[in-house]
C-alpha cells in the first residue's frame, strides 16, 4: 500500500484528487493539506509515502516545501502538481528533489501512474509537460559536453529509464544479469547521478527516450 499526502489549496480540486486516489486498491490517502505549514504538519504526522504537492499555495509555494522534504529522513518521495507546465517550474521541482511532474489537466490515470512509479524509485513526468523538460533540458546539455557513454550503457539507460528491472533487461539484450548491474554502476559513475529518478530525468534531457 502506497500512503499518500494530498497537498492542494483549492477545495474543489482537492476533493476530486481524493475521489480519483481513493478508488485505486493499492493507493492510501493517509492525510490532507491546503497550505505548506499544514502539509508539513500532516507529513511529520502520518509519515506519507509519497506527497503529492502543489506548486501554489497561499503561504509557502510548494518548490520550498518539496526542497525541505528531501532534507527529511525518510524523505517521502514528492510528485509536484500544476495548472500550468512551464518549464520554470518543472525544472524548478526537480532541483527541489521532486521525482515527478503533473499538471492539473492529466492528474487524473497520470497522477496514479507518477505515485506508482515514483514509489518504486523512478521518475515520471506527465506527457504534456515531458516535452517542455526534454526541450530545455536539452538546450542546456548543449551548451556543455555530456559525459560520454558506450553505446551499450546507453541501450541499458534506455531500458532502465523505461522501467525495466536489471532481470528483463538483461534478457532483453542477452547478457547476464551481473553485466546489467556492472553497466548500471558505470553509467552512474560516469553521470555522476546516484538514483533511478535522477537517471530517467537524464534519459529524457538526452533524448535516450522519447518524451
Amino acid at each position: 500500500m502506497i500512503r499518500v499526502l494530498l497537498v492542494e489549496d483549492h477545495q474543489m480540486v482537492r476533493e476530486a484528487l481524493r475521489e480519483v486516489l481513493s478508488k485505486v486498491p493499492d493507493i492510501l490517502i493517509v492525510g490532507e493539506a491546503g497550505d505548506a505549514r499544514t502539509a508539513l504538519e500532516r507529513a511529520a504526522a502520518t509519515a506519507p509515502d509519497v506527497v503529492v504537492l502543489d506548486i501554489s499555495l497561499p503561504d509557502v509555494n510548494g518548490i520550498e516545501v518539496a526542497a525541505q522534504l528531501r532534507d527529511w529522513t525518510p524523505a517521502p518521495k514528492v510528485v509536484a502538481l500544476s495548472a500550468f507546465s512551464d518549464k520554470r517550474f518543472v525544472t524548478a521541482m526537480l532541483r527541489a528533489g521532486a521525482a515527478a511532474f503533473v499538471t492539473k489537466s492529466a492528474a487524473g490515470t497520470e497522477l496514479v501512474r507518477a505515485i506508482r512509479a515514483v514509489a518504486v524509485g523512478h521518475g515520471y513526468f506527465s506527457p504534456d509537460i515531458a516535452g517542455a523538460l526534454a526541450s530545455e533540458l536539452s538546450h542546456q546539455s548543449a551548451e556543455a559536453e555530456a559525459p560520454r557513454l558506450a553505446p551499450r550503457e546507453r541501450e541499458v539507460l534506455k531500458l532502465i529509464a523505461e522501467g525495466a528491472r536489471s532481470p528483463a533487461i538483461a534478457e532483453q539484450l542477452q547478457i547476464a544479469v551481473a553485466t546489467v548491474e556492472v553497466h548500471r554502476r558505470n553509467i552512474m559513475r560516469k553521470l555522476g547521478l546516484r538514483t533511478v529518478a535522477e537517471l530517467t530525468r537524464y534519459a529524457v534531457r538526452e533524448g535516450i527516450v522519447s518524451a
